[in-house]
């Protein structure tokens, strides 16, 4: 029976992004997006005007996919170190990423056809409170877009991404939301350059194809937000160059062949890696760990040694005949 306790060997599984500046920022600008849209619906119905109250109601919307990325970030945290997660909450993150790229790619598809139907049906617009309101709303969004910049951390050893270019957001929750208000700062934009022009020409067509612009460029977002977020929930975000180098390594060390090899994310900022290695001199698992040393992203690595023991004998026979 063993004396000794296994803390040796074992390690915790917090693979989940908790620096709390990215947590708290996404509630600020909850805070004031939930401002923003009781302004917006306030100022809609005090002057009639129906393109204020949905975008009001539109940012009620985006208020919610923050919360979603806002609860990620709380679910993560509070179940870092529980045992029913395998490899930890690393992918909460990204579940909330993807799941508000849904939620902008309904709102893109909700602002398109509002657009299509004020195209066909014009509605009238009352240039100067939609205008005033919209500046309020852009400098909102700005300041929003702002405080949700990701932080990024400069790296001089080697990571999955080492291919990549160039580099990219890797906080897919913190990204999602970064498009949330980036969205509205569009719609916002381009709401502003519409009215102006409907206002001086008297091209009231240019509100709903602004609109249609807007629903576009969201959609191109929440796609690529999509993508991604979809590769690392699927097992197949890690780039094949980097999985390539990986296996160079181990084989590049003795006569070692790797039979099996399997690399995936377990969190924004972290892979794991399960290698099988056959070889006619087995050593002990941490030689072969310490080989991929020089890969900052590795936080968990498990090693199988299957050792060659019949050709290692076949040689030594051929050696000595």
């Amino acid at each position: 029976m063993h004396i000794h306790t296994l803390q040796k060997w074992q390690h915790r599984h917090r693979y989940n992004i908790d620096d709390g500046r990215s947590e708290r920022n996404t509630r600020r600008v909850i805070i004031l997006t939930l401002s923003m849209m009781i302004i917006e619906i306030t100022a809609g119905y005090i002057f009639g005007s129906m393109a204020l109250l949905a975008d009001g109601w539109h940012m009620g919307t985006h208020a919610v996919a923050l919360g979603i990325t806002a609860f990620a970030y709380y679910f993560a945290r509070k179940n870092s170190d529980n045992p029913n997660y395998s490899f930890g909450t690393g992918k909460v993150g990204v579940l909330g990423g993807f799941s508000s790229a849904v939620v902008l790619a309904v709102i893109a598809l909700l602002i398109g056809v509002e657009s299509i139907q004020r195209l066909a049906s014009p509605q009238p617009i009352r240039f100067n409170e939609a205008i005033a309101v919209a500046f309020i709303g852009l400098v909102v969004n700005v300041i929003s877009a702002l405080l949700l910049q990701e932080k990024h951390h400069h790296h001089h050893r080697h990571t999955a991404h080492d291919h990549d270019h160039p580099q990219k957001f890797r906080d897919h929750n913190l990204r999602s939301a970064y498009y949330h208000v980036l969205a509205d700062a569009l719609t916002s934009l381009l709401a502003i350059i519409a009215l102006f022009t409907g206002k001086a020409f008297g091209w009231i067509w240019m509100d709903p194809i602004m609109g249609i612009v807007g629903a576009l460029i969201i959609s191109r977002w929440s796609y690529g937000l999509m993508v991604d977020s979809g590769k690392v929930l699927l097992d197949r975000d890690v780039n094949p160059e980097a999985i390539s180098e990986i296996r160079s390594l181990i084989e590049a060390d003795s006569d070692n062949r790797v039979a099996d090899l399997h690399v995936w994310r377990v969190g924004t900022h972290h892979l794991s890696v399960i290698v099988s290695v056959v070889t006619h001199y087995p050593k002990p698992p941490d030689h072969y760990k310490k080989l991929l040393a020089d890969y900052d992203e590795i936080a968990h690595v498990t090693v199988e040694v299957n050792p060659c023991e019949s050709e290692a004998y076949s040689v030594e026979t051929e050696k000595t005949s």
